[in-house]
């Protein structure tokens, strides 16, 4: 691959070195990746890393988004979804709500629920079991993935219980795995500033520490193109790849690009094509041990995620149907996609489209 697209920027000849001879890079690699404008080498790059762990396929699941609430007492400056309580717009599903959605707006072959919400103040953690537990009993054959580990540690502290326990009574009750949301960025100034009330990154990690302690695999994900640098993004990825080294419990990570529209930071422009891509080609030479990089079509939008494809990226999540956090944002995505346009995305970027199971089980066709 390296013979077919030479490299024009001299610093990078190092870092091609050490990914061929599959050494881990470090920050200033990493800082030297981010300072090039050489895009086409940092593609080629990403996509040698890429193929060695993958191939030439591209993953994508039939899943369906439940956001169970959009209240939140967490008031992160850059989120458009959340609403306070009592606050005009704001919603919280009742069980019953959640059972309909599930049962009659599936989509065919849907094999995984995705269901998040806000930091919601007055929920029991009675309401989240009996959600899984009613779930589970209506549909047995759906993977549930719930809850980011910022809700977890929010519900164990209205519990007045352990995280630990907390997340052996869900999973008792069907949780199957936890998405990524929450990761925000890790830059604790930074942070503060950012995500209000919310765990702070210590916490986040040490909750996704104990939930791959407990068998549980999860995602992990960071949100750029804010106020962030790329000194504070490179940390971020290194914070998780610490974590994975010694758990290995991150499936994927996803890189959210960052929509300021209807946000408390609306003056921001949100990242360029050029970032996003940056960013997708410098997490999967930096993520070396979490196994998968995913487009996330919502975000992105369906062309950039389908570029993305070139620059290390190996999965694009999936059908989704009713996604509200990004779209309270502005996003202009369409709500949800088919297998047929997913698998023509792939397929048109020269990859071979491999319908898997939440924990990334090939579902033959």
């Amino acid at each position: 691959m390296s013979s077919v697209i030479p490299i024009l920027d001299p610093n990078l000849l190092s870092i091609k070195d050490k990914v061929e001879a599959q050494e881990r890079l470090s920050f200033e690699d990493a800082m030297i990746l981010a300072a090039s404008n050489d895009l086409c080498a940092l593609g080629m790059l990403a996509s040698m890393v890429r193929e060695r762990l993958n191939g030439n396929h591209c993953y994508y699941n039939i899943n369906r988004h439940i956001d169970y609430s959009n209240v939140c007492v967490a008031n992160c400056s850059f989120c458009a979804f959340s609403r306070e309580p009592g606050e005009e717009g704001g919603w919280t599903y009742s069980l019953e709500e959640i059972f309909r959605k599930a049962e009659e707006e599936c989509p065919a072959g849907c094999t995984e629920l995705h269901i998040v919400g806000g930091l919601h103040p007055d929920l029991p953690l009675e309401y989240y079991e009996d959600m899984l537990r009613g779930l589970r009993e209506r549909l047995p054959h759906l993977h549930l993935k719930a809850f980011t580990a910022t809700e977890l540690h929010h519900m164990a502290q209205l519990a007045g219980l352990p995280v630990r326990e907390t997340i052996r009574r869900l999973t008792l009750a069907g949780l199957g795995s936890l998405p990524g949301g929450g990761g925000e960025v890790f830059e604790e100034n930074l942070r503060k500033k950012l995500a209000g009330n919310k765990a702070d990154a210590k916490t986040w990690l040490a909750v996704h520490r104990i939930a791959h302690e407990e068998g549980l695999k999860s995602n992990c994900t960071m949100l750029y193109g804010h106020l962030e640098t790329w000194p504070d993004r490179i940390r971020h990825m290194i914070a998780l790849r610490e974590l994975q080294d010694e758990t290995c419990g991150f499936q994927a990570f996803i890189p959210l690009a960052f929509h300021p529209k209807n946000s408390q930071l609306s003056h921001l422009k949100g990242p360029s094509g050029l970032t996003d891509l940056k960013v997708m080609a410098i997490s999967r030479l930096m993520l070396d041990s979490i196994p998968h990089i995913k487009a996330y079509w919502v975000m992105l939008g369906m062309k950039m995620a389908q570029v993305a494809l070139a620059f290390g990226a190996d999965d694009l999540d999936g059908t989704v149907v009713e996604e509200t956090i990004f779209h309270m944002a502005g996003g202009e995505t369409p709500q949800q996609l088919g297998v047929a346009d997913i698998e023509r995305m792939i397929r048109e970027a020269g990859r071979i489209p491999v319908q898997r199971d939440t924990l990334y089980q090939p579902i033959p066709a």
